[in-house]
């Protein structure tokens, strides 16, 4: 009976330390944690400015966010592949340096699958095909024809050479046959800059980056990239009613870190940024600009990952288009 009483206290206490002993095994940064943004000026840059005061307060540890711009997104996106694994360096990715460029570079400096670990995809949102409000044309059918019959005149801004607003434009042009000259950018604020002056004349961009210029008057709309109309304008088509029929280009955000980082890290920084993304506060702003809320597991972004890289590369063959 005693030694049935010891061991009964034993398991007891043994049970009551055990979440003592995973909160003390729980990790957490020693040193100020770097949120690298590859591109300037843009929804990438505001997820990780929303998301960073907030990881801060949860880490307890410093949260810095750093623009890294260059090579449509390989500059920053290298600065992580090649950072210590020790999960003090995150990486805001998108469908250009994680997916588009492997087939739109002739040799990339780091490898999106194996020398980058999935945190966790956050957001995803159709582009608005958007236009200078003085462009003679006001659906993607008058574009078309207009294009066709000035093949020099229109010109086209993206964010960066390979990103999902670059090769969006490059799948529109290889359904229509229209010719349109693409001005790249370092960045949405700089194209934004030019189409509203009226220096290029089309963008396809997601709506956190044009809403206020639409409400102003600044921009018009013409149609969305998705498959089926935005809450917020209910008049806009979708590229697939305006007669392209398999026309779906998606934008999107996530959180990755350096392979080989600890797996327990990768989990701490899944459990907190997946948190923080649906609080109400970070979820109102997230839906004001119009994205859809994935907040995903590892696994799910880089399964994301690897199915994203051979459907751009698919248009970037057909289109030949090469970074620049």
């Amino acid at each position: 009976m005693k030694q049935h009483f010891l061991k009964t206290i034993a398991g007891l206490l043994l049970a009551a330390a055990l979440p003592l002993q995973a909160q003390a095994q729980e990790w957490s940064p020693t040193k100020p944690v770097r949120i690298i943004v590859p591109i300037v000026g843009s929804t990438n840059d505001v997820l990780a400015r929303l998301v960073a005061p907030k990881l801060q307060e949860a880490l307890g540890q410093t949260v810095i966010v750093e623009n890294k711009p260059g090579a449509g997104g390989n500059l920053g996106a290298d600065i992580v592949a090649k950072a210590p694994p020790d999960g003090h360096t995150l990486l805001i990715g998108y469908n250009g340096p994680m997916a588009i460029n492997v087939s739109l570079f002739d040799k990339m400096p780091y490898d999106p699958v194996k020398d980058l670990q999935p945190i966790t995809l956050v957001v995803t949102a159709p582009q608005y095909l958007t236009a200078h409000p003085q462009a003679p044309f006001n659906t993607v059918a008058e574009l078309v024809a207009y294009a066709k019959a000035n093949p020099t005149r229109l010109s086209y801004g993206s964010v960066a050479v390979g990103s999902a607003s670059h090769l969006t434009m490059e799948m529109l042009k290889l359904a229509s046959g229209a010719s349109i000259t693409h001005v790249p950018y370092k960045g949405a604020a700089p194209a934004l800059t030019d189409l509203v002056a009226g220096n290029i004349q089309l963008a396809f961009l997601v709506p956190g980056n044009v809403q206020q210029f639409v409400k102003d008057g600044r921009l018009k709309l013409i149609a969305s990239s998705g498959t089926k109309r935005f809450e917020s304008t209910p008049n806009v088509p979708t590229m697939i009613e305006s007669g392209y029929a398999d026309f779906n280009a998606v934008s999107w955000i996530g959180f990755l870190t350096t392979a080989g980082t600890p797996r327990a890290a990768v989990d701490r920084y899944h459990r907190e940024i997946t948190r923080i993304v649906q609080t109400p506060e970070i979820r109102d702003r997230l839906r004001a600009m119009e994205f859809d809320l994935v907040a995903s597991t590892p696994e799910f972004f880089g399964e994301w990952i690897r199915s994203e890289i051979p459907r751009w590369g698919k248009v970037i063959k057909a289109t030949g288009a090469k970074a620049e």
